[in-house]
């Protein structure tokens, strides 16, 4: 009883990075689990966008093997997307605009529910077969995402009697390029609106592992490192090396560069291995 009580918590952060950010993190997560280093007995799992589907892929029951399979599957049938140069630096300009952080995040979801896009009911059939099992976990979960109208964050778990499938939909309603989801009659965009992985959600736990496909925001609080550097605990930011870049490709939201990414992510794990392994055990 002892032991318990003062067993140390962990946390495991999932960033946003789009379907090649998916591959990669399974693909890393595979690999460390095969040298021994589970990530996915975490305490927690915080996802942000991509982070929301591989945290709701990782909590289902379907083993890492095949989740990892399912990333090397064929990708011709997907609908491919690509943000535009200008709706970039849009973005970019939105988010980084002085002021109160909530106000910046309400413009960018006010320019999202402008924008022509896919319908919500195809978006919503992409979201539901990415996940194996449409149920929340049992095992404690958090999805954010970001109230369009007003800016203010939203963190769904199994208490918010929300469907798993809107809330992790919502996670990945990148502005601009998907649409919002409603719920509850309220519509949300990605959670990577208020910070590309949201580390500091994470504050309490003793040992911090970030899994983050992109490492960079326009405000230099919002940065996985700042965030994580903030926090008490231990932790280690892992983030795709050169060859994984390399894999990944210039665009985060084309299916055609999953498999690459999720190979790259599996063989980078035995580089990060004894660093990960320092943290988690």
């Amino acid at each position: 009883m002892a032991f318990e009580a003062n067993k140390e918590r962990r946390a495991l952060v999932l960033g946003g990075g789009g379907v090649t950010g998916i591959a990669w993190m399974t693909g890393l997560l595979l690999g460390l689990a095969e040298l021994g280093i589970d990530l996915t007995t975490a305490d927690l799992m915080i996802g942000t966008s991509a982070g929301s589907v591989v945290g709701a892929q990782l909590t289902s029951g379907m083993p890492l093997i095949d989740l990892y399979a399912r990333q090397l599957a064929d990708a011709s049938g997907e609908i491919a997307a690509r943000m535009r140069f200008l709706d970039l630096l849009r973005f970019v300009a939105m988010s980084a605009l002085p002021g109160d952080p909530q106000q910046a995040r309400a413009r960018l979801g006010h320019a999202a529910l402008r924008a022509r896009t896919v319908s919500a009911e195809q978006r919503r059939a992409v979201i539901a077969g990415r996940l194996p099992y449409h149920g929340w976990p049992d095992r404690p979960l958090r999805i954010v995402a970001v109230d369009a109208a007003n800016g203010a964050e939203m963190i769904f778990d199994r208490t918010s009697g929300v469907d798993l499938i809107d809330a992790v939909g919502a996670s990945c309603a990148v502005p601009l390029v998907w649409p919002p989801v409603t719920i509850a009659g309220r519509q949300y965009v990605d959670g990577g609106v208020r910070s590309v992985a949201n580390v500091d959600l994470a504050k309490g736990y003793d040992r911090v592992v970030v899994l983050a496909p992109i490492t960079v925001a326009p405000r230099r609080a919002d940065r996985p490192a700042e965030q994580l550097a903030a926090l008490n605990g231990r932790g280690l930011l892992l983030s795709p090396n050169s060859s994984a870049r390399a894999a990944i490709g210039g665009n985060m939201l084309d299916p055609a560069h999953r498999a690459p990414a999720a190979r790259a992510g599996y063989a980078q794990a035995a580089t990060e291995a004894e660093r990960a392994r320092a943290i988690w055990t």
